[in-house]
C-alpha cells in the first residue's frame, strides 16, 4: 500500500475544519451555546418555577435544574417538587445538572448557598422537620449529615437513585402553606 504525503498546510485545514465542526455539533439546535451548568444562588426575588412562591420565604432545602438548551435553570422550593418533575414518566427533557442544598450546612430556616450535585447525595424522607410544601425530603452531601438528622428527625437515609415516583407525595403542599 502507498501513502500520498499530505502538506503540513492541507493537514492544518482539515484539522480546522473538523474543529468547526465538532464546535458547531456542541451547539444547541439554534446555533447558541448551552448555559453554563454551575449552581447559581437565589435572591430576594427568585420564585419556584411550578407555583412561584418566592424561594428565599420559605425554610428547607430548595432545588435547581439546568437542562439542555435552557439559559437558567428550573427553581424548586422544595425537593419533594423536584423528585415529583424528574420522576415523572413524561419528563424526557435533557438533564444537564441538579443540585440541592446541604443542609448540614445551609440553615434551615433561611438557606443560602451549599449547593451540591445531587446525584452524588443523601436523602432523608419522612422525618418531622418540614420545608416550603409541608413533608419534605432533606438533602445532604455526606452520609453521617444525614444519619445525624435521621437520628434526631426520624427517617431513613436514601441515595438520590433510591427515591422513586410513589416515595414523592405533592399532596399537601398549599396546606401546610399559612403565608399564602
Amino acid at each position: 500500500m502507498m501513502f500520498t504525503p499530505v502538506s503540513r498546510a492541507r493537514l492544518l485545514r482539515h484539522a480546522a475544519a473538523a474543529a468547526l465542526l465538532l464546535a458547531l455539533g456542541a451547539c444547541g439546535r439554534d446555533g447558541a451555546t448551552t448555559a453554563s451548568t454551575a449552581p447559581l444562588e437565589i435572591d430576594r426575588a427568585t420564585t419556584c418555577d411550578l407555583d412561584g412562591m418566592l424561594l428565599a420565604d420559605y425554610p428547607g432545602p430548595k432545588a435547581q435544574v439546568h437542562y439542555a438548551g435552557e439559559a437558567r435553570p428550573l427553581w424548586f422550593c422544595d425537593t419533594v417538587e423536584l423528585f415529583a418533575t424528574l420522576l415523572k414518566p413524561e419528563q424526557v427533557r435533557q438533564v444537564r445538572a441538579v443540585y440541592v442544598q446541604d443542609m448540614a450546612k445551609a440553615d434551615w430556616a433561611s438557606p443560602r448557598g451549599a449547593w451540591f450535585d445531587a446525584s452524588t447525595g443523601y436523602f432523608v424522607l419522612g422525618s418531622k422537620r418540614h420545608g416550603s410544601m409541608g413533608p419534605t425530603i432533606a438533602s445532604f452531601a455526606q452520609q453521617a449529615d444525614a444519619q445525624k438528622f435521621a437520628a434526631e428527625f426520624g427517617g431513613r437515609v436514601l441515595r438520590y437513585a433510591e427515591i422513586k415516583p410513589e416515595m414523592v407525595d405533592l399532596s399537601g403542599g398549599a396546606l401546610h402553606d399559612s403565608r399564602m
